[in-house]
């Protein structure tokens, strides 16, 4: 019996035998009880060099057209091409198949599966993605650009935003994203002003924490860029910075360490430019010693696209692409992200002959495989594909419609215009943005988008007569390129071109080919790969054939050196390097004639642009559309004019004023004698001094997103109270910029001999169709430690008979220090509901934090004294001041 019993047992004891040697011989960095230091040491001693390059660099792509050995030692990760149209820096970019969600999630599973079983280490990838104000995918939603989300100043709002966002994320599989961007918009003019939270350093911290906090909260990466600033002199992008340690630490460090610290953020992205002439990409100082070292983080470095080869191409720094590498890691820099998979071939020569420092690479594998582990994509590497995605996209509709709402700042509402009654029998709309819904920089393309036209008929109905007019454009069209239908060489569209490896036309030309348009701006390179970037001449021959008789312009635009003839005759002569011009001259036409033309241009120095260009179909169709506006305006109540600028990635603007004719439309429709509401559609400052004394009601939507047309006609017609509050402040004039509130106190004073020193709108400016009255302002104690807390009351009033937001700002200014401090300090803001009539108790907690500066050291320090503490509406409308001494 006993034999009996033990021989039924034996192929148990068998089993358990195999599973426990099994469970023995299990890798300790696939066992998921083992803590994720001891997994990520043990996969990084099994990796080969090779294994360990591709964990430090990521691209976009797939695996459609991939070779069967292409990814065979893994990769850090794509950002995935599925089948969707994005915008990015007003690029469109197609992929090839229909894209949703669910063949997104799908696509991503299969990418994953193939990394888990066909590589040798069975390492999975991360997918990333672009989310700055919406996942930039086709079907997900568009939520208003970040501008607007920091002139919420409602970080719960932003919170609401970012778990909408980085729920859309999720479904998909993408377990990463390339945002915020949490740089200083120190300088307005910059083109990327639109994608950050301002020029102030709490602002930009507090949104950026209550955005990346919701993804890691879900376990998605957030990637906040771009460290660490990303502007330059007189606003220009990627430009050279030469910044002192002091005002990196106390501006331009603290949105990121904010992000860190208290929302979690485990990578960062860094920026184009140098840093006191070593590129931000592979600045020791910059990466290591401070980011890693000083700030303690300890997440993952990934460069901006192909910004380690910046080194070769743009700083002169690196003498090829395997030595910028070199430096970058050697640097501190964990991932190198690159557009193309071939251009690992650049890179991984440094890597192979060991020129990058072995314990330096072996930290940034540690640190992309660590994010790895705590994603849970060796366990759970598989998204879920039953899901569906309608009733999320509802809920975001919607709450991107109340984000929008809450961002329109009202800057200007003389005899209170706005809000519009109604009861209008007719009101004109103006504008191409008012038939169109512009998303901003890095946005996807949205879903059920609602113009400010549907938007406004939709509210009014049937009861008011709307009339709408396309206007002018934000284009300055008073001329444009020669297009290639009317030019001809060899009977094909365009012009024969030659190039030419000098800058005298001389000898053979290097390159001939077939140009349909004389239409270029070269800056990294040259017009071909035979020629240098900055030494060369071109010459264009061919016919041009007059579309109409008539007499109009036509002539050359560009970095000069150039020249135009027409049958045989120098019509245009500016054979010399010295600046930018545009030259046109009067030439008659006859429709149908075909016109002998040469173009002769030359480069010494790089920086290129040249274009044939004239007045034909432009100057008169510009004037017809304002003429039409103008009409519009005479036959109805009141005007409402939209009017947007252009700007975006490597699109700064040396003007802050309105392009094209818009300034000009707006005079005109404003002689009208009508009300005229200009709302303007863009995410930076605009200038205003030749019509703001016209208009009676101004409005900044920004790019208000999908949502944003509805949003709109609520706050004209008083469905909606607007709260929004400036995140920069706006100039007079370009003179003054760069200018930001919370600068330090001059030498000597402010003002111009002929300008002031104060902006146009201040700095948390904003107007209410209520009032509100500040009053009983109250510390909790008057006197306080270093390292004591203190409560700061007060009662805020709404004394009109509108219910509305008012959103009330803590300033703080340190009266006396041991060196120079900001003149005024933003250090709170509570955005809050209040009836009409209604009282309510604002209440700050004054922490050491608030008061802390930097001393001469560079060592953070609450210092004794005095210490203004004031609440306002704005930097300059402060209402309510009171004195809090520090022991």
């Amino acid at each position: 019996m006993k034999r009996s019993v033990l021989r039924n047992f034996i192929p148990y004891i068998l089993i358990f035998f195999f599973f426990k040697q099994s469970v023995a011989q299990l890798p300790i960095y696939k066992d998921k009880s083992r803590p994720v230091d001891q997994r990520v040491k043990d996969l990084l001693s099994r990796m080969t060099i090779e294994e360990k390059f591709w964990q430090v660099f990521m691209i976009p792509g797939d695996l459609d057209k991939a070779s069967a050995d292409q990814y065979k030692h893994g990769l850090f990760g794509f950002q995935v091409s599925v089948g969707s149209t994005a915008e990015i820096s007003g690029q469109i970019l197609n992929y090839n198949s229909k894209e949703n969600a669910l063949a997104l999630a799908k696509k991503i599973n299969a990418i994953q599966k193939y990394f888990l079983e066909k590589t040798r280490l069975g390492i999975p990838i991360i997918a990333f993605d672009e989310a700055l104000h919406g996942l930039v995918r086709e079907g997900a939603t568009s939520f208003p650009q970040s501008i607007g989300l920091a002139a919420t100043w409602d970080t719960a709002m932003m919170s609401k935003v970012s778990t909408g966002i980085a729920l859309e994320t999720k479904i998909r599989g993408i377990r990463q994203i390339l945002s915020p961007v949490i740089n200083i918009a120190a300088d307005p003019r910059w083109g990327r002003t639109e994608e950050t939270y301002g020029e102030d350093p709490f602002l930009s911290a507090a949104m950026g924490v209550a955005f990346v906090k919701s993804f890691e909260q879900m376990n998605i990466i957030t990637t906040p860029k771009h460290f660490i600033a990303n502007v330059g002199d007189a606003g220009r992008d990627s430009y050279p910075i030469h910044m002192n340690e002091r005002l990196l630490k106390e501006i331009y460090f603290l949105p990121f360490k904010e992000c860190f610290e208290k929302g979690g953020t485990r990578s960062v992205m860094t920026c184009y430019n140098s840093l006191d002439g070593v590129a931000c990409s592979a600045n020791s100082w910059l990466l290591q010693e401070k980011l890693k070292k000083e700030m303690g983080f300890t997440g993952f470095i990934i460069s901006d696209a192909n910004a380690v080869g910046g080194e070769v191409v743009l700083h002169n720094t690196a003498k090829d692409y395997s030595e910028s590498g070199m430096h970058a890691m050697n640097g501190g820099l964990d991932v190198i992200f690159q557009t193309d998979y071939k251009h690992h071939e650049l890179f991984i020569p440094a890597f192979l002959q060991h020129k990058v420092d072995s314990s330096r690479l072996d930290d940034a594998v540690s640190r992309v495989l660590k994010a790895k582990f705590e994603l849970g994509l060796f366990e759970q590497p598989y998204i879920n594909e039953n899901f569906d995605d309608q009733i999320l996209l509802a809920a975001n509709q919607a709450t991107a419609a109340d984000a929008a709402r809450k961002s329109i700042v009202l800057l200007k509402n003389s005899k209170q215009t706005l809000p519009l009654s109604t009861k209008i029998k007719k009101l004109a709309v103006i504008g191409v943005d008012a038939n169109e819904v512009r998303l901003g920089g890095y946005s996807g393309k949205g879903n059920r988008k609602i113009s400010m036209l549907e938007g406004i008929k939709e509210l009014v109905g049937n009861s008011t007569s709307v009339v709408f007019e396309e206007g002018c454009g934000i284009k300055n069209e008073t001329y444009a390129p020669v297009g290639a239908d009317y030019l001809l060489a060899k009977g094909k569209k365009g012009l024969n071109a030659e190039y030419f490896n000098n800058v005298t036309l001389e000898g053979q030309p290097t390159t001939i080919r077939q140009d349909e348009q004389i239409n270029f701006h070269w800056t990294l390179f040259g017009p071909s790969s035979e020629l240098s970037n900055d030494f060369y001449s071109a010459r264009w021959t061919g016919e041009l054939i007059a579309p109409a008789s008539g007499k109009w312009k036509i002539g050359l635009e560009g970095s000069d050196g150039f020249r135009l003839y027409i049958n045989g005759k120098l019509f245009i002569d500016h054979w010399q390097k010295q600046s930018y011009r545009t030259l046109l001259k009067d030439f008659v036409f006859e429709k149908g004639k075909k016109y002998n033309v040469k173009v002769e241009f030359y480069e010494s120095s790089g920086n290129a642009t040249i274009k044939l260009v004239w007045e034909y179909g432009v100057k008169n169709s510009q004037t017809a559309r304002i003429n039409r506006a103008v009409m519009a305006a005479q036959s109805a109540e009141a005007v409402v004019v939209v009017a947007g600028i252009h700007e975006g990635e490597f699109q700064d603007r040396a003007f802050l004023s309105l392009p094209g004719r818009q300034e000009e439309m707006i005079r005109a429709i404003a002689k009208t004698g009508k009300p005229v509401i200009v709302l303007l559609v863009g995410g930076s400052a605009i200038t205003m001094d030749s019509w703001i004394n016209e208009v009676s009601a101004i409005a900044s939507v920004w790019y208000p997103g999908e949502q944003g047309g509805k949003a709109v006609a609520d706050v004209l017609f008083g469905k909606y109270n607007p709260a929004g509050r400036l995140p920069i402040t706006f100039p007079i004039h370009e003179s003054q910029l760069p200018y930001v509130y919370n600068h330090k106190p001059t030498g000597r004073g402010d003002d111009y001999h002929n300008l002031t020193g104060l902006p146009l709108f201040p700095f948390g400016f904003g107007l209410s169709y209520s009032s509100f009255q500040y009053a009983d302002i109250k510390l909790s104690r008057n006197l306080i430690g270093q390292s004591e807390n203190v409560t700061l009351t007060a009662s805020i009033t709404n004394t009109s008979k509108l219910d509305g937001e008012e959103v009330v700002q803590l300033y703080i200014k340190d009266v006396l220090s041991s060196v120079s401090r900001p003149i005024i300090e933003l250090k709170g803001f509570q955005r809050i509901p209040i009836r009409a009539g209604e009282t309510k108790v604002v209440e700050f907690d004054i922490s050491p934090e608030l008061l802390s500066m930097l001393d001469i050291n560079l060592k953070t320090v609450v210092e004794p004294g005095d210490f203004n503490i004031m609440l306002g509406a704005s930097s300059r409308d402060i209402r309510l001041k009171t004195v809090l001494t520090v022991k």
